[in-house]
C-alpha cells in the first residue's frame, strides 16, 4: 500500500512509499541481527505522476532561471559555429566533472590517452564512456525517447555492466545503508515493475512547451535520479540527458556547457536538492541547476581561451608547406592532446611516414613532446592543453 510521505510544502506531486516483501540473496549468513532483517519487509519510494503537474516558482527563482538561461545561449554563441575543437574538449571536461561528482577522478593526460586507445587505466576508461554519452546525447536528432535514454545508457556503461547496460533494472536498488540489503538505507528507489510508467510519465513531462527549459531540464533531471531505473550509472546518464534537453530546446546548439563542473563546486547542495525534491519541494534542485550555469560558463570560457591560445602559438610557429599535414594535425592536437602515429594516420588519412613527419614538425613548434623515451609505440603529449585541462579540473572542484 502505498503513501505519502509526511512534512512536504507546497503544491508538487511527492513521492510516496510502499511495503515491498524483501527476498535476501545467498540465504542465512550473518549475524542474528542482519538476519531477522533480512526477512523484514522494507519500504520502497513510489513517484508520482507530474506530465500535468504545475511548476510554481517565486519571483528570485524566475528571475534566476531567466538570466541562467540567458547565459547558457550566450557562451553557445560566443563559441559559434567554430565550435571545433572546442566541443570535444568541453564534451571530455563535462564527462570528467560528471564522473568526479561519483568519485571517480583521472588526470587529464589518463583521459586522452584512453581516448586514442591506450588501456590499463579503468577510471580514464569510463570517463572516455562518459564523454562519448554526452557526445550522444548532445547530438541526439530523433525523439527523445525511452530508447535514447537506453541507448545513452548502453555507451555509458558497457565496459563496466556488459549486458546489463542499456537495459531497466529488474533488481532493487539502494542508496545509502549497508550492502546486502535496502534496510535501514537513505533512500530507496521505486521497484522495478514501475519503471516504465515513470519513465513514460518522465518523458511526457519532459516534452511539454509550457515551462521554462532551464527549470524544465532540472526537474526532469531530480525525476530521473529519484527514479532510477539502472543498476548503475543513474546520475552519469541523468546529467547527460541535460544536454540532450539544452540541445532541444536550443540553448546549447553548438557547444556542451560543462555544467556538472558548477554542480560539482556546490555538490552538497546538489545532494541536498535532489532530496528535497523527492519531498515535494522543486525549487532547491531548479535554483541549483540554475547556479551551476554560471561557474560552468566561467571556467568554460577560460578553458577555450587556453586551448585557442595554445592554438595560435602552435600555428605561429610551425614551419611546414602549405598543404603538409602539419597543419592540420594543429586541430587534431588541440582536441586529442595525446596522440601516437597511427592514430594520427587514420585520423588525417595519410600514411604512418607521413604521420611522423607532421608530429615531428608539432614538436619543433613546441606543441608535442613525446611521453617516456620508448623508441616503440611512441606517444606524444601537448603539454599546454593538458595543462588547461587539469587547470579546469581544479578549479571545478568542490568547495569545502
Amino acid at each position: 500500500m502505498a503513501r505519502d510521505l509526511p512534512g512536504a510544502g507546497g503544491n508538487w506531486p511527492v513521492f510516496g512509499q510502499e511495503e515491498v516483501t524483501w527476498r535476501p540473496v545467498g540465504g542465512d549468513y550473518g549475524p542474528r541481527s542482519r538476519r531477522r532483517l533480512d526477512h523484514a519487509p522494507y519500504m520502497a519510494a513510489v513517484p508520482p505522476a507530474i506530465e500535468h503537474a504545475d511548476l510554481v516558482l517565486d519571483g528570485p527563482t524566475t528571475a534566476l532561471v531567466t538570466e541562467a538561461a540567458a547565459a547558457v545561449a550566450r557562451f553557445d554563441s560566443e563559441v559559434g559555429a567554430a565550435a571545433a575543437p572546442f566541443e570535444v574538449i568541453l564534451l571530455r571536461s563535462e564527462a570528467a566533472s560528471s564522473s568526479q561528482i561519483e568519485r571517480l577522478t583521472a588526470s587529464a593526460k589518463a583521459i586522452a590517452a584512453a581516448e586514442i586507445g591506450q588501456k590499463g587505466r579503468a577510471n580514464a576508461e569510463q570517463i572516455v564512456a562518459n564523454a562519448e554519452a554526452m557526445r550522444t546525447a548532445a547530438a541526439w536528432s530523433g525523439p527523445l525517447d525511452a530508447g535514447a535514454i537506453l541507448a545513452i545508457h548502453g555507451i555509458l556503461m558497457t565496459p563496466t555492466l556488459g549486458e546489463q547496460a542499456g537495459r531497466l533494472r529488474g533488481q532493487p536498488v539502494w542508496i545509502g545503508g549497508s550492502s546486502w540489503s535496502p534496510h535501514g538505507a537513505h533512500y530507496v528507489p521505486p521497484t522495478a515493475p514501475r519503471l516504465p510508467d515513470a519513465i513514460a510519465d518522465l518523458l511526457a513531462f519532459m516534452a511539454r512547451d509550457d515551462i521554462a527549459s532551464l527549470a524544465q531540464v532540472a526537474v526532469s533531471h531530480a525525476q530521473f535520479e529519484a527514479i532510477h531505473p539502472f543498476v548503475d550509472g543513474n546520475g552519469r546518464t541523468g546529467r547527460a540527458l541535460i544536454h540532450a534537453q539544452l540541445r532541444r530546446a536550443g540553448l546549447s546548439a553548438n557547444a556542451a556547457l560543462p555544467i556538472s563542473a558548477g554542480l560539482l563546486a556546490s555538490s552538497g547542495r546538489y545532494f541536498e536538492a535532489l532530496d528535497a525534491y523527492r519531498q515535494g519541494d522543486p525549487a532547491p534542485i531548479v535554483v541549483e541547476l540554475a547556479s551551476a550555469v554560471f561557474p560552468a560558463v566561467t571556467a568554460a570560457r577560460a578553458l577555450v581561451a587556453r586551448v585557442a591560445a595554445a592554438r595560435e602559438g602552435w600555428r605561429r610557429r610551425l614551419t611546414a608547406r602549405a598543404d603538409a599535414a602539419a597543419w592540420r594535425l594543429v586541430d587534431l592536437v588541440a582536441e586529442h592532446p595525446v596522440v601516437g602515429a597511427g592514430f594520427v594516420a587514420d585520423s588525417l588519412g595519410i600514411g604512418r611516414a607521413n604521420a611522423v613527419v607532421a608530429i615531428g614538425h608539432l614538436v619543433a613548434a613546441g606543441a608535442l613532446e613525446q611521453i617516456g623515451s620508448s623508441t616503440r609505440n611512441r606517444l606524444w603529449q601537448a603539454p599546454e592543453v593538458l595543462a588547461a585541462m587539469d587547470h579546469f579540473a581544479a578549479a571545478a572542484g568542490p568547495r569545502r
